[in-house]
Formats: structure tokens, C-alpha cells, sequence
């Protein structure tokens, strides 16, 4: 495999592991620039670059390469201008192929920031998000009269992003003079940050309060961030006063949200909330087979099958082991059978069978309720430590069975007791709130994504 095969294997895969604007971002204008043996060199366009992939993708970076070629073993990064990194491109015409293929991801509005592949058309809609579906499609036809704000909430990989940039487009179909902006909470933050460091934060509030549709991915990363939590705050009201459409995901409902402040998850609670759940195999299925319409590639119904039955919970995966086979299928000019379908996929086939550990458990706890193990482990009898400790006294008995006295131990020694009365009542939650058994539902999803 060449460095620019590899190259384009990787990006076939991480592309479904962040989210399109981060992939657009720190992605572009990147590449292999060497390799020795175990040793990779990746080319990255300036420092900040350089910086910014090193301390937030090495890790994936390297997992994914080392699954595509188990000698890999060292990853380093230089900075290369854009002008030289052509020069050095290959003129092979299946490698362009590959690029035309991936790097449509590119095409994104500089204006809106929404990238134009995610529409409505090809959004499969199922049992598992079609509330969501019908929300969305209600606001294109009335952006800021109807479910205003929207909030949709899910696991990862499940089609949220998706779901908003297709709002966005069918809006600007719609509706052309309207101003829309889409963004992540981390550039929000991020641009926040910089208008304070420049001294124009009069500038960024005109920027956000002029659009008619703001729509913000990740809305959780807000947790904890004063400052970007107030200026979300009065720009919400703006827009919201005014008739603006907002539309909002997070990877967990509003309520569970720690950290955020309660003037800002009462607006978020103020107008229409849905949910994103794992898809079934038939929709699995179907995502697969209008993938490949898409691309007008040909890839057998035992393999689609093979790839729906064995990767279910993320459809990021689902679509990165897609893309890995369509690659070998252009690089090597034959078509896939299922033999090669289980060689090439045989990685994240074992990875998406994922075992439950006590770590695992503990860390999903931690990470949904943004809490500290000290915190978890502690005596407090605070409810917003004693509930994350009894649902995670649950999942422990749920998931792993083990015993009421075993489970006690791990929380620093409590009394069999202590756990059975939390299970107890986590099992009563679950059938009394609903929005109980969706927070665990979550949590379970985080576990099987460690």
C-alpha cells in the first residue's frame, strides 16, 4: 500500500469518529509525508496545525493506522506548506479516484459551515429516530414558529449531525435569503475565547444574534463554561425573541447536562425535545445500501449483511468498515467477497463487540455526570453524587451480575445493604421516569463505545 493509499484508508475511517466541520478543519491539507519501517512522518499545514492534531487525534490517528498495517508503530508531525504537499502528490489515477471519493468531504459552505452531502434525501429514517425526523422536517417548512428551540440528543455516531446539517440545507433550499449558521460548541467556545483575547466581543454578538437559524452540535461541551454559557445565554434570548429558529443536539437530554447553569437547560427545555437510539439491523441495512448508491459502487448483499449484523451500535463504524472495503475494492480493481469482507473488517468486527469491565462502567458514569472518581466513591450524600453512584451500583448488577456484597467493595466497602437498596431503587426509577431509563440507556451506549 502506498503512503497516499494509506493515507486515504485512515481518513476513510477517522472521518466517522469526529465530527465533519472537525474533520474539515484539521484535516485538510494533510498527508503522509514519509515512512521508515515502524516510523510515520504526517505532514500538517502550520504549527497551530501541528499542535492542535498532536494533542487531540495522535491517539486515533495511530489505533487506525495500526489496524490497517500492524507494523506502524511510531507517529510523528511536520509542518509542510500546502504548495509542497501538492508537488509531492500522486499522479496514480485510482489514488484520485480515492480522493474524489473522500475528500468531497471538503465541500463545505464557508458562510453557513454546513457541508452539502447531509440532506434529508439521504437520511434513513427509522424507528429509532423518526420523531427526531419529523421534528426537523416541521421546522424547514416553518424555521423559528414551530419546535423552537429543537433539542435532539443521542449517542455517538448515530446520525445527529446528520440530522442537523440536513435541517440547514433544506432550510437554505427553502428559504435562500436566510442567514444560518452551524458550528460546535467547541468553536463557539473557542471563538468566544478569541473575542475576549481581541477585545470584540461586540463583534461576535452582532455575527450570532443577526442569523435566523443557529444551530450548535454538542451542546454539552458548554458544562462548565462560564463565560461561553453567558454569552450563549443572551444570544439565545435574542434569537429566540426575535423568531429565530435554534436547533441544538448534546449527547444527553438537557436534564442530565451537569455544570450548565439552570437559566440556560430551562431554555433548551422550553421547546421541543427528541431522542436518537441505536438502530435495528433492517436500518443498518439501508444505510449501507444508499452509501454505495451514493458512491455507485457494487458491493454484494452478503457482504452488506455481514457488515449490518456484526458492527450495530455506532453508524460511524458502520460507514468506516464500508469505506474500507470500497478502497481495497478501487485499489485493487475486484470486487469484495465475503472472505475479504471478514479479513479486512476482522478489527472492527472485535472492536464492536466490546466487553463490559468494572472501568468501563465506572468510566461512563463519570463521564455522563461529569463528576470525579473521588467524587463517586465518596460518602456524600448529595443527589447529584448519590444518584450517578446508585445507577452505577445498578449497572454493575445489571451488566456484570455480580453480587450485592462484591458490588459494595467496590464502592469503598459499602454494606450489601446500601447496594440492594439502590438497586431497588434505580429499578423503580426506571419504571416510574422515563427520562430515568433514558439516562442509563445512555450510559450503556458509552460503555459499549470505550
Amino acid at each position: 500500500m502506498t503512503k497516499e493509499e494509506l493515507w486515504q484508508s485512515l481518513l476513510a475511517q477517522i472521518q466517522f469518529n469526529i465530527s465533519p466541520a472537525n474533520f474539515a478543519t484539521w484535516f485538510k491539507n494533510t498527508g503522509i509525508l514519509s515512512r521508515e519501517g515502524k516510523d510515520i512522518v504526517i505532514s500538517v499545514p502550520n504549527n497551530f496545525s501541528k499542535e492542535w492534531i498532536e494533542n487531540k487525534y495522535h491517539k486515533i490517528i495511530l489505533t487506525i493506522l495500526h489496524n490497517i498495517d500492524s507494523e506502524i508503530k511510531n507517529i510523528k508531525y511536520e509542518i509542510i506548506s500546502s504548495k509542497l504537499k501538492t508537488n509531492q502528490r500522486c499522479s496514480d489515477n485510482k489514488t484520485n479516484e480515492i480522493n474524489q471519493l473522500e475528500f468531497k468531504e471538503f465541500k463545505i459552505d464557508k458562510t453557513t459551515n454546513l457541508n452539502p452531502r447531509y440532506t434529508f434525501e439521504n437520511f434513513i429514517i427509522g424507528s429509532f429516530n423518526e420523531l427526531s425526523h419529523a421534528a426537523a422536517s416541521a421546522i424547514t417548512k416553518n424555521p423559528g414558529l414551530v419546535y423552537n428551540p429543537l433539542f435532539i440528543y443521542g449517542g455517538v455516531g448515530l446520525g445527529k449531525t446528520h440530522l442537523l446539517q440536513a435541517i440547514g440545507n433544506e432550510i437554505i433550499k427553502n428559504f435562500p435569503t436566510k442567514k444560518i449558521k452551524y458550528l460546535s460548541s467547541e468553536k463557539f467556545t473557542s471563538e468566544v475565547v478569541m473575542a475576549i483575547k481581541n477585545h470584540s466581543m461586540e463583534k461576535l454578538k452582532s455575527t450570532y444574534r443577526a442569523v435566523d437559524v443557529l444551530i450548535i452540535d454538542d451542546i454539552q461541551f458548554l458544562a462548565g463554561k462560564e463565560k461561553t454559557q453567558e454569552e450563549f445565554f443572551h444570544t439565545f434570548n435574542t434569537l429566540y425573541n426575535n423568531n429565530k429558529q435554534i436547533i441544538l443536539s448534546s449527547d444527553r437530554p438537557p436534564s442530565s447536562i451537569s455544570a450548565i447553569e439552570d437559566r440556560l437547560r430551562s431554555r433548551f427545555e422550553g421547546g421541543m425535545i427528541t431522542d436518537i437510539s441505536l438502530p435495528d439491523f433492517e436500518t443498518r441495512l439501508a444505510i449501507l445500501k444508499i452509501k454505495i448508491q451514493e458512491k455507485k459502487i457494487n458491493i454484494s448483499q452478503e457482504v452488506l449483511e455481514y457488515i449490518s449484523s456484526n458492527i450495530k451500535r455506532n453508524i460511524r463504524e458502520l460507514e468506516g468498515a464500508l469505506n474500507k472495503l470500497i478502497i481495497y475494492q478501487k485499489i485493487n480493481d475486484k470486487p469484495v467477497n465475503i472472505d475479504i469482507a471478514k479479513s479486512l473488517l476482522k478489527n472492527s468486527v472485535l472492536n464492536s463487540v466490546k466487553v463490559v469491565t468494572p472501568q468501563k462502567i465506572l468510566k461512563a458514569v463519570l463521564e455522563f455526570y461529569d463528576l470525579k472518581e473521588k467524587e463517586l466513591f465518596s460518602a456524600s450524600r448529595r443527589k447529584e453524587i448519590m444518584k450517578p453512584r446508585q445507577i452505577a451500583m445498578y449497572i454493575f448488577r445489571e451488566e456484570l451480575k455480580n453480587s450485592f456484597p462484591s458490588i459494595g467493595r467496590k464502592f469503598n466497602g459499602k454494606d450489601h445493604t446500601t447496594v440492594i437498596h439502590a438497586y431497588n431503587k434505580i429499578s423503580q426509577e426506571i419504571k416510574d421516569n422515563q427520562k430515568t431509563e433514558e439516562e442509563i440507556n445512555l450510559i450503556k451506549q458509552r460503555i459499549y463505545t470505550i
